[in-house]
């Protein structure tokens, strides 16, 4: 189904007014990561690499591009019959049938069609759920962390706005299908070795419909439907992480026939930090501190997400030495507080030191039994080697 499918230009990681170069640059790209060849035996990356090459036929072809710029994936569904009653005259869109055909094969993209054949009482122009629509967007860490709310321009099928989705021109309605009587479906006998054979399939004069339309609406053609660029207000909320999706129900594109809109994916990209990390709930911030601050301890300002805060280094402290801030980290998505901020430190040794600082400092490292000059080493920073 239509609906389980990911928007080409999602697949292939280029935006919608992409140019031809960038298209087939991106394929290139896509194309040798998942290549077959370079991932034997991983049917994860054979998908990858079908739904890549699938999406570039589409893309690269400036006719096929067009219709699905315009009606989604059912304006390339190769499975699509456009024969039948309307043929491919009657104002047709390149390649379609007339409106009638236009207004069954935008049926497609919502997801709908036959749920596995035709039977009892199901009809092709029942109610059908539109189909989703993905689009992405970027926020700062601290936006991933305390949430906010962007809005977003998203390109969706809608109900035609002049006809309210009916396809008809104003002051004109459809005329149910005398041949199927609105079901869109006919049952048809036919005499084999085995007796009658009875079958359903699409009703050809309405093509599957229920009704014929003999005054399209002008700005629709026929169709019910339009693709617009809509402003949708997204929620982010606190604690999201990178390459997580957010659902709004009924955001994506129309349903037809009385069917549910689907639902927007947005998926979040969360922008790296100048100096913080992230692994889940927690934060990871490195701290320098100077030779002098580690061995003599001291209260320093350690920046956090919510500003900066007071800690006393304890002398002594060694690079590597980690403290926890409980509280400070990322909020969870599930409730239940927030995570913590853990702080490694960095002892930084002093550079350009003048020659009184250099006899300061070889002094220094006398008192305490060292000598520079050879590998041995003792005194705050470890035990003398013993000789042996």
């Amino acid at each position: 189904m239509a609906e389980n499918k990911r928007d080409y230009y999602e697949v292939l990681g280029v935006s919608r007014d992409a140019s031809e170069s960038d298209i087939k640059k991106a394929f290139r790209q896509q194309a040798k990561k998942y290549h077959p060849d370079l991932h034997p035996d991983d049917k994860e990356a054979e998908v990858k690499f079908k739904e890549i090459n699938e999406a570039y036929e589409v893309l690269s072809d400036a006719d096929k591009k067009a219709r699905y710029d315009q009606f989604g994936f059912a304006g390339v569904d190769p499975n699509y019959n456009a024969g039948g009653a309307g043929g491919f005259g009657g104002g047709g869109f390149g390649g379609f049938g007339g409106f009638d055909d236009l207004g069954d094969i935008l049926g497609n993209i919502f997801g709908g069609g036959f749920g596995g054949g035709f039977g009892g009482s199901q009809t092709r122009n029942g109610p059908r759920k539109g189909e989703r629509v993905h689009v992405s967007t970027h926020i700062s860490f601290e936006e991933a962390a305390f949430g906010c709310e962007k809005e977003l321009s998203v390109s969706r099928i809608e109900n035609c706005p002049d006809c309210g989705g009916s396809g008809c021109a104003e002051g004109t309605t459809a005329e149910v299908c005398p041949d199927c009587g609105g079901s869109g479906v006919v049952t048809r006998q036919q005499r084999t070795a085995f007796g009658v054979m009875q079958t359903q399939g699409p009703c050809p004069k309405c093509n599957g419909k229920g009704k014929i339309i003999h005054q399209p609406c002008s700005k629709c053609r026929g169709a019910g439907l339009v693709r617009k660029n809509k402003k949708v207000t997204v929620k982010i909320p606190a604690g999201i992480d990178d390459g997580q999706t957010i659902s709004m129900r009924g955001q994506g594109n129309a349903g037809i026939n009385g069917g549910e809109a689907g639902d927007l994916y947005v998926t979040v990209t969360v922008q790296p930090h100048e100096v913080f990390t992230r692994e889940g709930t927690s934060v990871y911030y490195e701290m320098p501190i100077s030779i002098i601050q580690a061995a003599l301890g001291a209260e320093v300002e350690v920046p956090t997400l919510d500003g900066k805060v007071k800690y006393t280094v304890p002398e002594g402290t060694q690079t590597g030495a980690m403290f926890r801030l409980r509280g400070k980290g990322i909020p969870s998505l599930r409730g239940g507080g927030r995570g913590d901020q853990f702080v490694t430190v960095t002892v930084r040794t002093p550079t350009n030191l003048s020659g009184e600082q250099k006899e300061l400092l070889k002094k220094f490292g006398e008192t305490l039994g060292e000598n520079h000059e050879t590998k041995e080493f003792g005194g705050m920073f470890g035990k003398k080697k013993k000789k042996k």
